[in-house]
């Protein structure tokens, strides 16, 4: 008797064991200690609609990791512990990044960045520069879309009015801008929109990050109005407010639960935050030789800054202008069309010493020209600009200036898409605040799971977030969030993201997924990639 009661309590230990074990196991994979549960959503079809930041665009490119690594993959695969299903993505043929059409490489799509930290005499310094290799993914492929449908439908460069057009994905449409190659690629038809085929897949559940290009397109032009911010209200495909309740609508028509998310404040990311508005010191000035700049600032205050210092003072606008300094850093020269233009004044003004001609060419110049101050915005881009030469294409004058105004950010001025200005940067933030308030309503009415990505941008570039003992900053190249092109995230800053979107779906569903350890996730992308 007493053997047999042994026996049973041992085995009852051992079943008792191999329940401990499996509820350590819950409380691994769930965040709250609890067995899995996906809540009231069903995540069995999940289908992400958005742009870059959806298709995992990274490092200036889409490549097959970076898309792995996309917030979307990353959720779709903690969506698989609750029931979720396959998670289909138009992968790219390589690692290189870039696309080709027609067999032949496109400048405007070239390969992913790297971080290059070879110190030789040919490359004296660390910089950011473009993996080697040739890109081998071809938008004209039609076996990409024949192997389709895919959840992810995610296109680079796509804004919000994009997603309901029936052309984007017709080849036809590239030479005129209508149609985006991304979309080109994996489209079932050239009359499909990217709303109507994710409709097709009849999703249970959805991710919609959409808006941001409708910004962002004009603040990385410099607001020089190539690149327009999309109108805060009007019609479907017209206006955001009209597009985005369209979206919204059209995903829950069959009762699809989802989640969005609104868009950050560009100033918020390492684009418009890396080149200092003052990088010229007399170092910079004699490119890398502090003597000859020295010599340099001294006859460009003799020659040209002292003159437009005095002439600008002279009509009230001395503040533009001040002479360069030999010990501190010296702000850029800026074109600011926001200015009074004083052409025609300082044309009159050096007529007497430079003749009529030479001094029309000045006053064009220099008429709304000003040194750049803390609240001005340098893009990233522009670093490589400043103190090149100005070309006719580059100039906005239509011709190339000959010395000494042959230097720009130095003796000419850098041009509106070089620098966002403070009006500018408010146009931006009154946008993004409408767009964002459009994101919010209808996030509410729908009952839909929102993602205050404009507040978590605000907290990483203002001090950071700790996330698995590591913080994520808004650094260049440092940071952890961002990759090398300045605007998308890096592999650490998707499963960050993933994971906000993951804690949102949580709280308006009553699903416990945990969630990735960013840890698990590098800073950066290597130069080879498998």
């Amino acid at each position: 008797m007493i053997k047999n009661f042994k026996w049973l309590l041992l085995v009852s230990l051992t079943f008792m064991a191999c329940n401990s074990d499996d509820d350590a196991v819950t409380v691994v994979d769930s965040s709250d200690g609890l067995p899995l549960t996906s809540g009231s959503a069903n995540f069995s079809k999940y289908v992400a609609l958005g742009n870059s930041l959806t298709s995992g665009f990274s490092d200036g490119a889409l490549f097959k990791k970076g898309q792995e690594g996309a917030y979307t993959n990353i959720m779709a695969q903690q969506f698989k512990l609750v029931g979720g299903g396959e998670f289909k993505i138009p992968y790219t043929n390589d690692n290189i990044g870039g696309l080709l059409f027609g067999g032949q490489p496109n400048i405007a799509f070239g390969p992913r960045l790297y971080f290059n930290t070879t110190v030789s005499p040919t490359h004296p310094s660390s910089t950011v520069d473009p993996v080697s290799g040739t890109p081998t993914t071809e938008v004209m492929n039609p076996a990409v879309a024949a192997a389709g449908p895919y959840n992810n439908t995610g296109v680079p460069g796509a804004k919000s009015f994009h997603l309901l057009s029936p052309t984007y994905g017709a080849a036809a449409g590239l030479a005129n801008g209508t149609a985006n190659p991304y979309y080109v690629r994996f489209a079932p038809n050239g009359t499909t929109s990217v709303l109507a085929y994710a409709m097709s897949q009849t999703p249970t559940f959805f991710s919609l990050w959409i808006g941001n290009n409708d910004v962002l397109g004009y603040a990385t032009t410099g607001g020089d109005g190539t690149n327009p911010i999309t109108p805060a209200s009007g019609a479907a495909g017209v206006g955001f407010d009209g597009t985005y309740a369209a979206l919204v609508t059209t995903l829950t028509s069959g009762g699809a639960k989802g989640v969005v998310a609104n868009i950050p404040y560009v100033t918020s990311i390492p684009f418009f935050k890396t080149v200092p508005y003052n990088p010229l010191t007399a170092s910079a000035i004699g490119k890398g030789n502090a003597a000859v700049g020295t010599a340099t600032i001294s006859a460009l205050n003799a020659q040209l800054y002292g003159p437009l210092k005095q002439a600008l003072t002279a009509f009230g606008a001395g503040s533009r202008i001040n002479l360069l300094s030999t010990t501190v850093a010296n702000p850029l020269l800026i074109k600011d069309e926001s200015l009074t233009n004083l052409s025609a004044q300082l044309t009159a003004a050096f007529t007497p010493t430079l003749g009529a001609q030479t001094a029309a060419f000045y006053g064009n110049v220099f008429g709304q020209a000003r040194q750049a101050t803390k609240t001005d915005l340098v893009l990233l881009t522009t670093q490589s600009a400043i103190g090149t030469a100005p070309t006719a294409e580059n100039s906005g004058i239509g011709v190339a200036p000959p010395a000494p105004l042959n230097n720009f950010g130095i003796t000419y001025p850098l041009q509106d898409k070089y620098v966002l200005i403070p009006t500018e940067v408010a146009e931006l933030e009154v946008a993004t605040n409408a767009f964002n308030a459009t994101i919010k309503s209808i996030a509410e009415s729908k009952g839909l799971a929102f993602v205050d990505a404009n507040a978590i941008m605000k907290q990483i570039d203002q001090g950071g977030i700790s996330a698995n003992s590591f913080t994520m900053a808004s650094t260049f190249v440092t940071g952890g969030t961002f990759s090398l092109d300045g605007v998308h995230p890096s592999p650490r800053g998707y499963a960050f993201i993933a994971n906000k979107f993951i804690e949102a779906i949580n709280a308006k569903y009553g699903s416990n997924l945990k969630g990735v350890n960013v840890g698990n996730y590098p800073i950066l992308y290597p130069a080879v990639l498998p």
